[in-house]
């Protein structure tokens, strides 16, 4: 079996990386998800790096999609795209409000002839309200939504230096939101027959995601300076071959400073002057964080040094690249990245599932398409005979990318 959502039918009308996402979680749990493509291609087909015309951010977040290329501003095109809405379980979309329903592709058309769709909708500020028609990417509405605020707070608000994450959690976040709803939409349309229509806002996910919100929200001043936030988290040292790593127990805390003092067997440094209080500690941070470090030094090696933090109960971990952890023995136990063929002799490598089943067995990752690359075979399976298709195909109402040509083997 592919997976738990074997059976399932999802098009994907989405581009970048949330609708996209969002979609790719459903092909990796086994769903059947076809993307439909404008001429105008998904933008993400022209990031960095590309080979051969195919672009790796897109194939991370299409692979296992099949593809069909659709113009909607030609007469007729509609018409497919219709028949291809009218056997799906899902839809997902992140265009600006209102775009799809420009084409007669909202959900309230949809629904009339396909009443078990589920539609989940994503954008910055939602569907309706004073900010629907704002352009939204993950570093605005992170700023919107109080995320750049604590990054800023945490690290010093120095406008000389301003930071913002350069990971687009919006996105991501929304993406999996989205195949949250989805999933329970789902479910109630087992016991309803009916689907239903879903919007998720960017934004609102974003403050449903923060940890800390209870402490803005209650408008609490923690007084704290940006100096006492960073020297109250974990910390980073140095392992005895050079190697970086973090604890996330902070040295200056009440709670986690006599875990240190187990690990290193320094139980009179709680009696320390310097070392009494959290205040004090705070103080005389640098001349704790020297003595801790030296200790950590005198380890053998960092296996023995884990070793001993683990026994105090300290976790730590090592400041891998993405690749690094790649080469681990645990990501090739887990699986946690995979090899997929680029159709050119190469290949593309793939993050692997977070999940595993008991009961399921999940495929690899499905090739990414080129756009247009299962116009026939998807319309095809609609019923369209290969006369209709090619029509389509002359009229302009269907497209593809023509494929690079695999180059040939050695003789």
């Amino acid at each position: 079996m592919p997976g738990p959502l074997q059976g399932l039918k999802v098009v994907d009308f989405s581009r970048v990386l949330a609708g996209p996402l969002c979609a790719r979680t459903f092909a990796d749990l086994g769903a059947e998800v076809t993307k439909i493509e404008p001429p105008r291609p998904d933008v993400s087909r022209f990031s960095y790096p590309a080979v051969d015309g195919m672009s790796g951010y897109y194939a991370q977040q299409n692979a296992g999609k099949r593809n069909v290329s659709v113009d909607l501003n030609v007469a007729g095109a509609r018409e497919l795209v219709l028949k291809l809405c009218d056997s799906a379980d899902v839809l997902v979309e992140n265009f600006r409000a209102g775009t799809l329903k420009f084409f007669g592709l909202d959900y309230e058309t949809l629904a009339k002839r396909n009443p078990r769709l589920v539609y989940v909708s994503i954008t910055g500020y939602g569907q309706g309200g004073p900010w629907a028609s704002r352009m939204a990417y993950a570093p605005t509405v992170q700023a919107e939504a109080g995320f750049t605020h604590n990054t800023l707070r945490h690290y010093g608000d120095a406008l000389s230096r301003p930071k913002t994450d350069p990971l687009s959690h919006a996105d991501v976040y929304a993406g999996l939101q989205a195949a949250i709803a989805v999933l329970a939409a789902l479910k109630r349309r087992e016991v309803t027959g009916r689907g239903q229509y879903i919007d998720v806002a960017m934004a609102a996910v974003m403050m449903s995601i923060n940890e800390r919100a209870h402490v803005d929200l209650a408008g609490i001043d923690t007084g704290a300076e940006p100096a006492v936030l960073g020297a109250t988290d974990g910390a980073f040292f140095r392992g005895p071959g050079g190697e970086q790593f973090v604890t996330p127990s902070s040295l200056v805390s009440s709670l986690t400073f006599p875990s240190y003092l187990r690990a290193m067997r320094r139980g009179d440094l709680a009696r320390d002057a310097r070392f009494e209080t959290a205040e004090l500690r705070l103080q005389n941070f640098a001349q704790l964080h020297a003595l801790v470090q030296t200790w950590m030094l005198t380890f053998r090696d960092m296996a023995s040094l884990d070793a001993q933090l683990d026994e105090a109960k300290i976790a730590m971990g090592q400041i891998r690249s993405l690749k690094e952890l790649a080469d681990t023995e645990w990501a090739a136990y887990w699986g946690a990245v995979h090899e997929v063929p680029d159709r050119r002799g190469g290949t593309y490598r793939l993050q692997g599932r977070p999940w595993r089943f008991s009961s399921d067995t999940l495929d690899p990752p499905g090739l990414p398409a080129f756009r247009g690359e299962h116009n026939f075979e998807v319309f095809s399976e609609l019923g369209f005979s290969p006369e209709q298709i090619e029509q389509s195909r002359a009229d302009g109402i269907l497209l593809e990318q023509p494929l690079v040509a695999q180059p040939a083997k050695a003789a």
